[in-house]
């Protein structure tokens, strides 16, 4: 027998990144030592705090379903944490789901049809472009490669890309896999063009909390977006809470009613013990993610530092805890030949959108990093 598969699913490639994650498995195997600079989580644990919470939520017996659009004392949390950005929703516009991912994957899926036209801004994470395509959307992509992955300078180049054709422009700020946050100045002109031609923008910020002397703007604060801006969050990233899985995402009122169509027939809910466990992360973790945050700008600085040494320059990163590392134009044959000589794991650039470099992900203890960036340099990469 053989299966046919649908034109959304066999239109997406497999992730650029499996290549090496399955070298690093079979070397880790074999017994090497690899430095892991590709992880795209925080390697702090949990805050207990959180921990407890969960714990005491299950004991309490908040273990079965909750209302699909999550439990209202935690979109209340979600909320207030939305007023103090700026933005202003009720509970009735909000709704949690089992991470950022699938906030992100429904809405999309809301908004995104065959041949409607979707705008990235390069270089953006692998995800966006999988989750237009099954969509059946068409991609248009601006480079930000050469402004140092700032968006400001390439505002002219965002206008040429832009249209009345275009039903969906992405802004990921701070961004992964670059660590940019975007100026006000950057963001006013994207809400210009999206007023000019009546688009509608996800606001991904997953990062927003971690940032490095900059206090990034909230998209749909700025006059004209409130209705057309769709603000996606999670506790993933901020709260080291990557595998309790939620997120949130929080938009007009129409667009919830139909997103939400997609995620009660999907995946019912977000789970229930984590969801009480996410209200503590909101209202008591403050010091926790301040912690994070300090240690991830003194390995930021040390990573850049330790580039320069070898005449490695980089754009250095505002938020988030990635960068990335001008290599050679063959970026995945860069990454591959990486881990196979210096056991060092990285994420080729072309995942991303745009070949010639590689992200470096500074989740690591300043050994690990001193020990990565030391053996990329000893076998020739850097």
């Amino acid at each position: 027998m053989s299966m046919e598969f649908t034109d959304r699913v066999t239109r997406v490639e497999p992730s650029a990144t499996l290549a090496i994650s399955a070298l690093a498995t079979e070397l880790e195997a074999d017994g090497a030592d690899v430095v892991d600079l590709s992880v795209g989580e925080p390697d702090f644990p949990t805050p207990e705090n959180v921990i407890d919470a969960a714990k005491e939520a299950m004991d309490a017996g908040h273990t079965g379903y909750t209302t699909s659009s999550g439990i209202l004392s935690l979109r209340e949390a979600i909320v207030d944490k939305l007023v103090d950005d700026g933005l202003e929703h009720t509970t009735e516009e909000v709704i949690v789901t089992p991470g950022a991912k699938q906030a992100l994957y429904e809405v999309i899926s809301a908004l995104v049809q065959d041949g409607d036209e979707v705008v990235l801004l390069d270089p953006a994470w692998v995800s966006y472009e999988a989750m237009v395509k099954m969509a059946g959307g068409d991609l248009t992509r601006v480079d930000l490669s050469a402004h140092e992955f700032q968006l400001e300078p390439a505002l002219d180049e965002l206008g040429e890309a832009v249209s009345d054709d275009t039903d969906l422009l992405i802004v990921n700020s701070p961004s992964n896999p670059t660590g940019a946050v975007y100026s006000d100045a950057a963001l006013e002109g994207v809400r210009d063009l999206a007023v000019e031609h009546d688009i509608t923008v996800i606001s991904d910020e997953i990062y927003k909390e971690i940032t490095y002397g900059v206090e990034p703007t909230s998209l749909g604060t700025l006059d004209g977006m409130a209705d057309r801006t769709v603000t996606v969050n999670g506790f993933s990233k901020a709260y080291s809470m990557t595998g309790w899985r939620l997120g949130y995402f929080a938009g007009p009122e129409e667009l919830i009613d139909q997103a939400g169509k997609l995620h009660s027939h999907s995946v019912s809910s977000a789970v229930n013990f984590v969801q009480h466990a996410g209200i503590e992360a909101l209202e008591n973790t403050d010091e926790a993610v301040a912690e994070m945050v300090e240690a991830f700008e003194q390995r930021r600085d040390l990573v850049v530092d330790l580039l320069a040494d070898h005449d490695v320059d980089v754009a250095v990163p505002e938020g988030a805890f990635y960068m990335m590392l001008p290599v050679a134009d063959d970026d995945q044959a860069w990454c591959e030949g990486a881990i196979e000589d210096a056991h060092v794991a990285t994420v080729p650039g072309s995942a991303f959108g745009t070949p010639g470099y590689a992200r470096i992900s500074y989740a690591a203890s300043e050994e690990r990093l001193e020990e990565g960036i030391e053996r990329l340099a000893d076998e020739g990469y850097l």
